[in-house]
């Protein structure tokens, strides 16, 4: 059933790149835990202990609150097809925000999205699969633009005053970081 690993292994690297959709999961010793929902092809596996991930603007900015505070990290993939699998990656991840100089080198790594607020840099500690027999199967259809368009639509500009109204501090009172 169940293994554990201290590298990103080949197998696993591959089965990163076939996923459409990931899950990231944070907290600090007092906040909420916040367990996040990703897509649009914005993971990167660097190297055998290293991801990075495109953080693009949202609703909340509770991921960039918890790592600033506590940087602890997990990542979770499940396959909805083919054999049935759970890989989560645990680690420490640090922000990386556009005005930072890391983040041309990073940022490289993706296709540009609107609403870039992000990279989440982790380094992976460990590794570990599961069995995923009780996920069920779900087809995939197709990648949803909305959040894209609504970007788009605000511009630069607009997704700035956003950030500052909504993206500043998460549900708890913590600062994520935004400048």
């Amino acid at each position: 059933m169940g293994r554990q690993y201290q590298t990103i292994g080949r197998e696993l690297h591959a089965f990163i790149r076939q996923q459409k959709l990931f899950f990231v999961a944070t907290a600090t010793d007092s906040s909420r835990v916040n367990v996040s929902p990703k897509g649009m092809d914005s993971l990167r596996v660097l190297n055998p202990n290293r991801l990075i991930w495109l953080n693009v603007t949202g609703s909340g900015n509770e991921t960039a609150a918890h790592v600033k505070a506590n940087p602890r990290m997990t990542i979770m993939f499940c396959a909805f097809e083919g054999a049935p699998m759970i890989l989560r990656l645990y680690g420490t991840a640090t922000t990386v925000q556009p005005k930072d100089d890391d983040w041309p080198a990073l940022v490289s790594h993706f296709t540009p999205l609107p609403g870039a607020r992000q990279i989440f840099d982790m380094k992976v500690e460990l590794v570990q699969t599961s069995c995923g027999m009780a996920v069920p199967f779900f087809e995939y259809q197709d990648e949803r633009d909305q959040l894209n368009q609504w970007a788009r639509a605000k511009g630069d500009a607009g997704i700035n005053e956003y950030w500052q109204k909504k993206n500043k501090q998460s549900i708890d009172g913590l600062p994520t970081g935004i400048k």
